[in-house]
């Protein structure tokens, strides 16, 4: 059986979950900026299907959270300083889930298919002529597309809190909120 996250020490699924979707999520972001100011088409395909897979990890890691519990916290804070930590977790979950559904809806309702390495999930709706892609539903891909860009930048804001947090927590309060999130015992 798979242990639960106490306050000394948090259940090696929980550490496993939290780093490997906040780095892939850090790395599909920093590729999503590049590839849209860029212009970089080439990267689409390994963007969409990451995010595809990733999105199976976040359903994981979002079920495990509220199974298990939210996560004690390691100190004594203040009241805004817990507020404002629920807040900045709550858009991480709420944004980790978003980017991915608008993603895919975007880009299948553009015409421009999803598939994960290969594998065709939605077909892509291409005209063979003007070699470009012909819409299922321009108003949805477009509605999706602004949902994407910005829970993308809502996300870009709340890891640069989270990661600040998590700073602070071990430089100035000395706490053990990082040691306890690298899977150590407080």
């Amino acid at each position: 059986m798979i242990n639960k996250d106490t306050k000394q020490k948090l259940s090696g699924l929980t550490v496993l979950l939290h780093w490997v979707v906040g780095l892939v999520i850090i790395t599909l972001e920093v590729i999503g900026v590049y590839m849209s100011e860029n212009e970089v088409f080439t990267l689409y395909p390994i963007h969409k299907s990451i995010g595809v897979l990733i999105f199976v990890v976040i359903v994981i890691r979002i079920y495990w959270r509220f199974v298990n519990g939210w996560l004690q916290p390691a100190a004594n804070y203040t009241k805004i300083e817990y507020n404002l930590s629920k807040i900045v977790h709550w858009v991480l979950i709420i944004a980790t889930i978003v980017m991915p559904i608008s993603g895919f809806i975007m880009s299948g309702a553009g015409g421009y298919g999803v598939s994960v390495f290969g594998l065709e999930i939605v077909a892509a709706n291409f005209d063979p002529v003007a070699k470009k892609a012909i819409a299922h539903n321009a108003a949805l891909a477009s509605f999706m597309s602004g949902t994407h860009a910005n829970a993308g930048w809502t996300m870009i804001i709340a890891i640069f809190l989270h990661l600040a947090g998590a700073i602070k927590h071990h430089f100035m309060d000395k706490d053990s909120t990082l040691k306890r999130m690298l899977g150590k015992r407080i």
